[in-house]
């Protein structure tokens, strides 16, 4: 099946006399980041390369922060400071699982939505959504993807890739969940800039969608989207080193389609994501 915004690349015409890319990509309801394939990056060989690395280390220690990090990073033969890790880490989207100190604090910019997953026994399909971005690493350069997940049968409903950290990509994917499943009773994110825009908040309080928000610095609390990342990555990410954006999205069409049809989940009671969430046996 055609992936939906292939569809809406495929309306662009950048030698247009009339319309630019951008206002072309703002009729089609197209993220930008979504258009171009090219990876934009201002990060040099080295520090690629070393980001490629805090990756494969942090699926490991998620509750490394950067001094931890950098410990393990100097112990393993790399010459860092403390503030170049955090740096790195800052742009990977990474921050350790364990707070540490005034992460309790509210963030000052946003409203702090409570977490409502606590305690609670989520078994049915569209009970809850859960979604996240993480860093993919490619053989020059980086992107983002982020996914959307059906928490109790852990099936993806939607992704996409963006060489930015704007929310567009995000709500971009809950729009096509929405339009294609339905809603959930309640979506839970971490508190990151994307998941608590005025764009992201406004399409769930639209839909009326109770909100659910993990603690600063609690990334397990979203743990069913972590295990996905460290399934998409070492079953396909890392083995395949993408060269680009055009070939990671073929990819990962590939493999979220095996995810959810065809790899089964011990969790699941050796079912599919597919299987439960449809009511399959």
């Amino acid at each position: 099946m055609t992936h939906p915004v292939e569809v809406k690349r495929g309306w662009i015409e950048p030698d247009h006399g009339e319309l630019s890319v951008s206002r072309q990509c703002d009729l089609a309801r197209l993220c930008r980041s979504s258009y171009y394939h090219e990876v934009i990056g201002t990060e040099s060989e080295m520090n690629l390369r070393l980001m490629k690395v805090i990756d494969r280390l942090y699926l490991r220690r998620s509750f490394y922060g950067s001094p931890r990090m950098t410990d393990w990073l100097r112990d393993l033969g790399w010459e860092v400071n403390e503030k170049r890790v955090a740096r790195l880490m800052q742009v990977m989207c990474l921050q350790a699982t364990v707070p540490g100190p005034h992460t309790s604090r509210p963030h000052p910019v946003h409203r702090v939505y409570p977490y409502l997953l606590r305690d609670v026994a989520v078994t049915e399909p569209n009970a809850v959504w859960c979604a996240d971005i993480t860093y993919v690493p490619l053989t020059q350069g980086f992107m983002y993807l982020f996914a959307l997940m059906d928490w109790a049968s852990r099936y993806v409903l939607a992704w996409e890739l963006s060489n930015t950290l704007e929310a567009g990509f995000c709500v971009v994917s809950l729009s096509q969940a929405l339009k294609h499943y339905g809603k959930p009773g309640i979506s839970n994110t971490d508190q990151g800039s994307q998941f608590t825009s005025d764009e992201y908040i406004g399409c769930l309080t639209e839909a009326g969608i109770r909100i659910s928000m993990d603690g600063r610095g609690r990334a397990l609390d979203n743990v069913f989207v972590e295990r996905l990342w460290r399934s998409v990555k070492y079953e396909n990410i890392y083995p395949k080193d993408y060269g680009d954006g055009r070939e990671l999205r073929q990819g990962l069409r590939r493999y979220f389609g095996f995810y959810n049809t065809e790899r089964r989940h011990q969790s699941l009671d050796k079912r599919t994501p597919a299987a439960v969430y449809y009511g399959r046996n």
